[in-house]
């Protein structure tokens, strides 16, 4: 079987959507899907390592956003252009931009099935990135939108149950299949939290609290960081160490300074995910998370991998991982009641320990290699009700393909 994904984001952007796009590529190839990945190029793309079923597409820059990139609309349809002499059984949207309508009108234009994973919850973000937009006219236009992109396609992924729930509720009338973004094995591996803290100037014995993700507004990390403010009332031992960027960081800069925590909160950038990230797990005393828009809330999964204690809100696709069983303490969406939920952790050690010990058995469940499977299986019916029957996957021939070819002519 072979699949076309398009995407509007990928690495060297670093987010859940690029994440989720590079783990099932990995596990599906070995569940014998081979893909094809369509995205931007970015500055430092050159210098990735991408294997050679990556097509960089020539790009432009996004409005009020240094880190996305916009494939140039001339540029995409040639580069799709230069694919049409390839079977595909399938197209896989991942984003609703330009990546959306270039990859429905392949699979039309092929008589292959469309299917589109809503990874984010759009009508969340919009007031945050367009703030002249009155936010009930902005939450009309997004749910518009979202009814008419999935009425385009021919199924839905959505990443957690809350996500199918609310998909549902705007009126979304085509199927929805939950297959969330698991965790490849290499996540498990245990890091060297004390590595960590050498590395970065951290005392040992000092208790560390970790946000992990994109800093950005609709984060929520200003909560975390009010929060924090009542944490050190009763801890002022404690550090708050935020791993990530995004345009928030300058006003969340501001608003430490104001709490006079510049001091105790420490922002570290983006961690490599080869090792830096595992051992950042690793050195935290509690993970901490309270954003209000995740379709899963990936990082969560990922702290409970390295045995991490965990406080969290639930709210959206982060409430299908914060089960009965998961070892996470859900807090409540106040600042107070969110510290307190920490501070009891921070002071009883033993009971922290327990809580990460059974967030890694239960992490465990999600497992990539499953959730690939599953996501062969979604495939597989698409192509049923279609009656499309796949072709076996064919190696790819060593090289420059003819697709990169077409990529860079269409520059």
């Amino acid at each position: 079987m072979r699949v076309l994904f398009v995407s509007d984001v990928y690495f060297p952007r670093v987010n859940g959507v690029s994440t989720s796009i590079a783990t099932f590529r990995a596990d599906l190839s070995a569940a014998g899907v081979d893909t094809t990945l369509v995205v931007p190029q970015y500055a430092a793309a050159p210098a990735l390592a991408d294997d050679q079923e990556v097509i960089r597409v020539p790009s432009g820059g996004v409005p009020r956003d240094p880190e996305d990139r916009r494939m140039l609309w001339r540029a995409l349809q040639s580069t799709l252009q230069g694919l049409r002499g390839r079977r595909f059984d399938l197209v896989h949207i991942h984003t609703p931009f330009l990546a959306h309508y270039a990859g429905v009108g392949f699979a039309r234009a092929a008589g292959i099935p469309a299917v589109e994973t809503y990874h984010t919850f759009f009508e969340e973000y919009l007031h945050h990135y367009v703030p002249f937009l009155p936010r009930a006219l902005g939450r009309r236009l997004a749910r518009a939108v979202t009814r008419s992109q999935c009425a385009q396609v021919d199924a839905i992924v959505a990443p957690s149950q809350p996500m199918r729930d609310m998909l549902g509720a705007i009126g979304v009338r085509q199927p929805v299949q939950v297959i969330p973004t698991g965790l490849p094995a290499d996540r498990f591996a245990p890091g060297e939290g004390a590595r960590f803290r050498r590395e970065h100037g951290l005392p040992e014995g000092r208790p560390l609290l970790l946000y992990v993700g994109r800093v950005a507004h609709e984060k929520n990390i200003g909560f975390l960081i009010d929060s924090f403010a009542e944490i050190r009332r009763a801890r002022p031992d404690a550090l708050l160490l935020i791993a990530g960027e995004g345009p928030a960081r300058s006003a969340l800069a501001a608003q430490v300074a104001g709490l006079g925590l510049a001091r105790e909160v420490v922002f570290v950038g983006y961690l490599d995910r080869e090792r830096a990230l595992a051992d950042c797990y690793a050195a935290a005393s509690v993970f901490v998370f309270a954003s209000r828009t995740e379709t899963q809330g990936l990082v969560l999964l990922e702290a409970m991998a390295q045995g991490c204690a965990v406080v969290s809100t639930a709210h959206l696709g982060t409430a299908s991982i914060l089960q009965a069983g998961c070892g996470a303490r859900v807090a409540p969406d106040e600042p107070v009641a969110f510290a307190q939920a920490v501070i009891d952790l921070l002071n009883d050690p033993e009971r922290a320990a327990r809580c990460g010990t059974q967030a890694r058995a239960y992490a465990h469940g999600w497992a990539s290699s499953l959730m690939a499977g599953r996501m062969r299986d979604f495939y597989a019916d698409q192509l049923a009700r279609a009656k499309i029957h796949p072709e076996p996957a064919v190696p790819a021939v060593p090289g420059e393909s003819h697709e990169r070819k077409a990529c860079l002519d269409s520059r």
